[in-house]
């Protein structure tokens, strides 16, 4: 296979020749000009082959540079395509050089930037060479120090990495703070924030009785919205502590909240910088949902401190290292704090709604790529919630003590370095003894395995046999491919709904519960059997695979009332609902109207639980579950599935919301929470065939949190009721002045589930809440509208999809990074009929055909291809 010129491979990686031990980074800071004054010490690496010096640096004016002191003259070096060569450096030596750069021009959010009034970086993942220039590689390590010189009055917050060691007033209103950083971190860790900030703080006291100081600072007026988020960062240091024995290493630990991010959040290290809607959470202005993101995030960043930081990557091939490992640490700490249950189908339903699609469509790419034009492309799910699958399987093969133990042995033995996945690996053999060779397999190879299992009794003999095969489908990226090491989690129940405690015989290894599979096929038999029993497979999705078992109606039925796997008893509904939505079966609707009314009349069960069998497959699942999708067909059964469920169930579902809403209405307690929970799904059933809109409309009069308020709105937007008008205008007139509030109701007419959507948010995209330059308003119009509003996004006569791609060149040239996520929301448009291809591709070339920038190329050209 060719390779284009600019694409990077893993195979090419090669130790850095030249290493930079420290640096020093003096900022004059203003919003329009700052002088950004670096000194570092370069040192060739002696095991390395001799190379010329080339430091990375784009679109910054270079003003001065000498090496040891001595000037450079314009013959020595040259500054080419985002590359500042020196050609004549050969030995170690000392470089300094002054640049200018234009935060209030960055719209990019790469680099330094503005965000409002506030001075902000993001370096993740090649973002520092547009602060100065370095070797911008995640395998250079460096201490840094770092001095900030700006006006008082207009910056007087000064915030970068590490422990702050002095601050001084200067002439002129200016003064300048100084930050030591004692641990080496490459340039993507960087981190400065300057500005007009309110903070809230408390002392925090490490299992190394070490004091911090933890803060998070917020634009002025917001501090009393920090406060949910201030405990959670001390939930999750302890936990860390606690689980994984990681304790904090610096003085004070900084998170700021920021209105203009491109991502969610960012760990750099002793810095952390968030996206305003993962810090701002109060009973007003999040919801439930908002809440346990927001504590989800926050230990997410946290657990980077060492997953991540203390032992970082050492190319970004290897960026599951970091974040797959971190992702299932942070699914831990939530699972601990709250129900296991309930965040694993959240999270499984997750992956199956983003990872199984991409893993089957046009942006497949394995947890550990080989391959990448652009890398902002690859902060993918594969590369997250995949990773963090396969981090679960790990340790559901090795067992809590043994992957601790591995844990431990990679960030002592790490430490202070760039690793690599096979380092990880390494230390979990290590310390259990398992040959992971097969396991790597995961990292290494796209797609998602089916495991298609046959069973047969035998009355007689008293023998249960299954035939367990797997099999991956080729990619498009990877046309072969291996059997994988996988674990297989099983339960197999007799006629009186009781486990069986019995062991299979076979080619397996195996232990109570759990079968690892090897090979693309397995026999094994249970004996001693006296009846068919029912079986349950991938309990707790043991493996992200799918499973192939020909279950009967009945069987689903009776799972769904027994099962004691709680992620097994879910997809049971799933699993029918899926049946009845694309092939239409009697007996599967009759089943899963019994069983909802099994599962809406107890009242001992979670609530949430309830709640999340209520939320059926969505249209993307049904589309990844199809090889050819008719959408009219689909999104028509999917809705006519609804209204059956909503009639069947009217009276009870009548009951449980009148119980559920009489449940302390402003408590943020689980129970509360889940009883919420519930409570808007049964709103969501009702607002189907309530079409007055009367319980919506009161709901929102008197709710007393924003849960309610927003499940109302929706109910009633969505539904078209006839108070929804009225209702909406008094909820975008309450929240105007905020921003992160005015996304939700955006939120809810960009998601609006009729045809004549797109004309709504034509509307608010030519209206004055369109703000291309704030990622979260375009997710919140253009990214609700591209993948969560199937019936407007795919209109037969294509002006969904006008839509979509007519905004790409604008917010391309704005901000690549949001525009090519933006265009994965047609990852799969070869599934569907061949007139909406048509007019799909026609607008994908026609976006193919424009200078647009390497992100976006990249992601057109694995479309088309």
């Amino acid at each position: 296979m060719s390779v284009p010129a600019d694409e990077v491979l893993r195979s090419d990686y090669r130790p850095p020749a030249w290493t930079i031990p420290h640096v020093r980074l003096d900022f004059q800071l203003e919003a329009e000009r700052t002088l950004v004054r670096a000194e570092f010490r370069l040192q060739p690496d002696p095991l390395q082959a001799r190379q010329a010096l080339v430091l990375d640096g784009e679109d910054l004016e270079l003003l001065e540079i000498a090496i040891d002191g001595q000037a450079l003259s314009d013959d020595q070096y040259s500054h080419v395509q985002g590359k500042l060569h020196l050609p004549g450096v050969e030995k170690a030596c000392t470089l300094q050089t002054t640049v200018a750069i234009r935060p209030s021009a960055n719209s990019a959010l790469e680099g330094l930037y503005t965000s409002g009034d506030l001075l902000l970086t993001q370096c993740e993942a090649e973002g520092f060479r547009r602060i100065t220039f370095f070797i911008d590689r995640p395998d250079v390590l460096s201490i840094f120090d770092v001095s900030l010189q700006a006006d008082a009055e207009r910056y007087p917050v000064l915030l970068a990495n590490g422990n702050p060691v002095s601050h001084e007033t200067l002439a002129d209103g200016q003064q300048r703070a100084q930050w030591h950083d004692p641990f080496p971190k490459p340039s993507y860790l960087f981190a400065i924030a300057a500005g007009r900030m309110d903070h809230v703080s408390a002392p925090f006291i490490t299992a190394e009785d070490r004091p911090v100081t933890v803060n998070i600072w917020c634009e002025p007026g917001f501090a009393q919205r920090c406060e949910f988020a201030l405990a959670a960062a001390l939930r999750a240091m302890r936990w860390d502590e606690q689980r994984f024995g990681r304790c904090y290493d610096l003085e004070v630990f900084n998170i700021v909240a920021a209105q203009d991010f491109t991502m969610g959040a960012m760990e750099n290290k002793g810095l952390n910088i968030f996206n305003a809607r993962y810090i701002l959470a109060d009973i007003d202005s999040a919801t439930d949902a908002d809440f346990e993101a927001v504590e989800s995030v926050i230990g997410h960043e946290y657990f980077h401190n060492w997953s991540g930081n203390r032992v970082t990557v050492r190319d970004w091939f290897q960026l599951s290292l970091k974040e797959g490992l971190t992702v299932f640490r942070d699914q831990e700490f939530t699972s601990d704090l709250h129900s296991r249950a309930v965040k694993r189908i959240d999270d499984v339903r997750m992956l199956r709604a983003r990872q199984f699609p991409e893993d089957a469509g046009a942006f497949a790419h394995p947890v550990r790529p080989e391959r990448y034009r652009e890398i902002n492309n690859f902060y993918t799910a594969t590369v997250y919630e995949k990773g963090a699958e396969v981090v679960r399987m790990l340790h559901t093969l090795l067992g809590e003590a043994l992957f601790r133990a591995g844990c431990d042995l990679y960030f002592e033995r790490h430490d202070g370095q760039a690793a690599s996945v096979d380092a990880f690996l390494n230390a979990l053999r290590e310390v259990s003894g398992r040959d992971l060779l097969q396991f790597e397999r995961w990292y290494t190879q796209s797609g998602t395995p089916t495991v298609r299992i046959r069973d047969h009794f035998d009355a007689t003999s008293q023998t249960y046999t299954l035939t367990i095969q797997q099999h991956t489908p080729a990619t498009t990226d990877q046309a072969e491919k291996l059997a994988l090491h996988l674990p297989l989690a099983f339960a197999l129940y007799d006629d009186n709904d009781q486990p069986l405690a019995t062991s299979p015989r076979g080619d397996v290894l195996h232990r109570p519960g759990l079968i690892e599979l090897r090979a693309d096929e397995h026999i094994v038999r249970f004996e001693g059997i006296r009846d068919r029993p029912l079986a349950s497979f991938l309990q707790g999705l043991s493996a992200p695979a799918r499973l192939d078992f020909d279950y009967s109606a009945a069987e689903l039925g009776r799972l769904i009332r027994i099962e004691r796997d709680p992620l097994c008893r879910w997809d049971a509904t799933q699993q029918l609902a899926t049946r009845v939505i694309l092939h239409g079966r009697s007996e599967d609707t009759r089943m899963l109207i019994d069983a909802f009314g099994v599962l809406l009349q107890d009242r001992a069960m979670d609530p949430a639980f309830v709640a999340l069998c209520m939320a059926l497959p969505d249209p993307g699942m049904l589309i990844d579950s199809a090889e050819h999708v008719d959408i009219d067909h689909l999104l028509a059964s999917r809705e006519q599935l609804l209204d059956q469920l909503a009639v069947a169930h009217h009276t009870l579902l009548t009951q449980r919301f009148g119980e559920l809403d009489a449940q302390q209405p402003e408590a943020l307690d689980a129970g509360a929470i889940a009883a919420r929970r519930l409570k808007g799904a049964c709103l969501v059933w009702l607002a189907r065939v309530e079409l007055d809109g009367a319980r919506a409309t009161s709901l929102y009069a008197r709710s007393h949190t924003l849960t309610d308020r927003l499940s109302a709105l929706t109910a009633l937007v969505h539904n078209n009721a006839p108070s929804a008008g009225d209702v909406l205008e008094h909820f975008a007139t309450h929240v105007e002045a905020d921003l992160l509030l005015t996304d939700k109701w955006l939120g809810v007419v960009a998601t609006r589930p009729h045809v004549d959507a797109v004309e709504h948010v034509q509307a608010l995209l030519a209206g004055p809440h369109w703000m291309p330059r704030n990622p979260n308003r375009v997710r919140a119009i253009l990214g609700n509208f591209s993948r969560n509003n199937f019936a407007g996004l795919h209109r037969r006569d294509g002006v969904g999809y006008a839509l979509l791609c007519g905004r790409i060149p604008e917010l391309d040239a704005i901000n690549p990074q949001v525009a090519a996520r933006q265009i994965g929301a047609l990852e799969y448009w070869r599934k569907l009929d061949d007139h909406r291809r048509h007019l799909i591709e026609i607008e994908l070339r026609r976006l193919h055909a424009l200078p647009l920038s390497n992100d976006m190329q990249e992601m057109l050209g694995r479309l088309l291809a």
